[in-house]
Parts: C-alpha cells; sequence; structure tokens
C-alpha cells in the first residue's frame, strides 16, 4: 500500500475509533512509524485528511444510494431485498462512522462537506423513497401518498441519525449488532404497513437481532 494510501487508512481507522476532534497529525503519524514531514508531504493537514476521506465516503455511498433510484418499480418488490439492500448502506456509513458521530461539528467547520453531505441525504431520501413506492405498487405495503412522504421522512431521519445515536447509547459495541439493528428499526418503520406473508419475514428479523443481543450478554 503507497504511503499516501496508509495514511488516509490510518486515520479513518484512528478517527473512527478515538474520535475526528481528539486525532492529530501527530497521532497519526506515530501510528504509521513515519515523521510528521512525511504526513505533510503528502497532505497539508488534518483538513485535507478529512476532505480526501469524505470524498471517498461521498463517491461509494452515492453509487449504492443510486441503485433502486435507476432500477424498474417491478424489480424491487421483496421485503428481503431492500432489507439487503439497506444492510449494505448501514455498512458503507459504518466505515466512516466518525462523520456521524461528530456531525454537527464537522459541518459547521467545513462548508464544502456541508454541501455534499446535504446531497447525500437528499440521495437517502430518494432511495428511500424508490424502495417504498415500488413496495406499494408491488402491494406489498399498503400506505397513502402522504403518509408514504411521512414515511420515507422518518426513515430518512433514522437512517441518517442512526450510528450518532447508537453511539451516544452504547459508546462501543459489536458492529454487526449496530447495523443489524438500524435496518431492523426502518423496517419497523414500514412494519405496520405490511401484508402478512412480508410480515413473517420482518419478525424473523426480530428473532435474528434477539439472538443476537443474547449471544453479545
Amino acid at each position: 500500500m503507497k504511503t499516501r494510501d496508509r495514511i488516509l487508512h490510518t486515520s479513518l481507522q484512528l478517527f473512527n475509533i478515538e474520535g475526528e476532534e481528539q486525532t492529530t497529525t501527530i497521532d497519526i503519524a506515530n501510528e504509521m512509524d513515519i515523521s510528521p514531514g512525511n504526513l505533510y508531504y503528502h497532505f497539508k493537514g488534518k483538513d485535507d485528511i478529512i476532505g480526501e476521506l469524505f470524498h471517498q465516503y461521498e463517491t461509494a455511498l452515492s453509487g449504492t444510494l443510486t441503485a433502486p433510484i435507476e432500477r424498474p418499480l417491478s424489480e424491487a418488490g421483496r421485503v428481503e431485498d431492500n432489507w439487503y439492500y439497506l444492510y449494505v448502506v448501514l455498512e458503507e456509513m459504518y466505515q466512516y462512522r466518525f462523520l456521524y458521530h461528530n456531525l454537527d461539528n464537522i459541518l459547521q467547520r467545513y462548508p464544502t462537506i456541508h454541501r455534499h453531505f446535504k446531497r447525500l441525504i437528499q440521495l437517502k431520501r430518494a432511495a428511500l423513497y424508490a424502495i417504498c413506492q415500488a413496495l406499494m405498487q408491488q402491494s406489498v405495503i399498503d400506505t397513502g401518498k402522504q403518509q408514504l412522504l411521512g414515511l420515507v421522512d422518518n426513515m430518512t431521519l433514522n437512517l441518517t441519525f442512526w450510528l450518532s445515536y447508537d453511539q451516544l447509547l452504547h459508546d462501543q459495541r459489536d458492529p454487526a449488532v449496530t447495523i443489524h439493528q438500524g435496518v431492523l428499526q426502518l423496517l419497523t418503520m414500514v412494519a405496520p404497513y405490511l401484508g402478512d406473508e412480508q410480515l413473517n419475514f420482518y419478525r424473523d428479523c426480530e428473532l435474528i437481532y434477539a439472538d443476537m443481543l443474547e449471544q453479545a450478554d
């Protein structure tokens, strides 16, 4: 791995574990066992590192979020398929969770990130709307138009702030549990509108989560 890539990889690990505000470029250099001068050769400072990490995150998540928007409505009719899709979305978010753990502070300090993050939220909302609209068209869920818009907004809110909420409530815990519960929370919002057949899948997900918690204890 090239030094520049190692710097980004190490920075991401430290930001996620120690917190972005608490991590300095000296900490990053020490963790890598390189001189600060070597780090500054590749990045002018921590701001540049954060900007590049956010660019990586935005590129990866944008590609994932556009998938349900671009696919035909007829191809998104099963709750199971969208469960796995949302799991992938939350996995990608978790890889860059330092952004969500200190979101308000980061958005205030980095106006460029603020503008691009707003676009990501809009994409999340559009992706969730596409999923719910497809489920409604396939008669998987039964809801009115106004209810659908409210449901999508609530799901977008939950998805955006789930990692921050989870970190505040539990500090550090098994990533699989955090991600699984995050997706389950989204499905919980859809559950009241599901038919009996699809509701069985939701109940299976609840049982899986209960088993994960039991094993974690």
